[in-house]
């Protein structure tokens, strides 16, 4: 039903904590990401996904982290950085949801906190096509190609020269050109 091709799996971090930023297209992507990577990754996940009745055991079975986008989110923020302090790998989409086109939307800046505090490298990845699978406005999922693209992280040594807006920037410009690349690779 699915083809994934997936580029880049070397630059996910072989031992340590790992922020795993990547754009945001369907529900598919957690799974999408994890599944490109070959270790347990945790995922951050809208506070009121746990209380769906499909999703809510899926989401707790992938390791997710609820986040309150509408309060404080501190709960959320602080277990994510109490399992990148424990060497785990976190995927977060900083575009703070989905697209409504399949395009890359512009990333919102509260990951530099997380990547400031953790100290772990940033990883991009750009997925194509899971938009296409299941955008939001359809209730299922159809039959569509797909493909990953993990891009050379952003080490903490990196991210500790720059300012936030700096870091945005280039974390917006790597994960853009993962995107184009996977959109390439879906394509072709």
């Amino acid at each position: 039903m699915f083809r994934l091709r997936v580029e880049g799996r070397e630059n996910f971090p072989k031992a340590g904590a790992g922020l795993v930023c990547s754009n945001h297209q369907s529900y598919f992507d957690p799974v999408l990401v994890g599944l490109t990577c070959g270790r347990r990754m945790n995922y951050l996940a809208r506070e009121s996904l746990f209380r769906v009745p499909v999703l809510k055991h899926l989401i707790r079975f992938l390791d997710s982290i609820p986040i309150d986008r509408d309060g404080s989110g501190i709960a959320g923020l602080k277990e994510t950085l109490k399992r990148l302090k424990a060497q785990e790998l976190v995927l977060i989409f900083p575009e703070g949801t989905r697209t409504t086109n399949g395009d890359a939307l512009p990333l919102k800046p509260g990951f530099c906190a997380i990547a400031r505090r953790s100290k772990a490298p940033l990883v991009p990845v750009g997925l194509d096509g899971a938009y296409h699978a299941w955008p939001r406005s359809a209730s299922f999922p159809r039959p569509a190609r797909m493909a990953v693209v993990i891009g050379p992280p952003i080490l903490p040594s990196e991210a500790a020269a720059m300012t936030d807006e700096q870091l945005v920037t280039e974390l917006e410009r790597r994960m853009q050109a993962c995107h184009q690349r996977a959109r390439f690779l879906r394509e072709n």
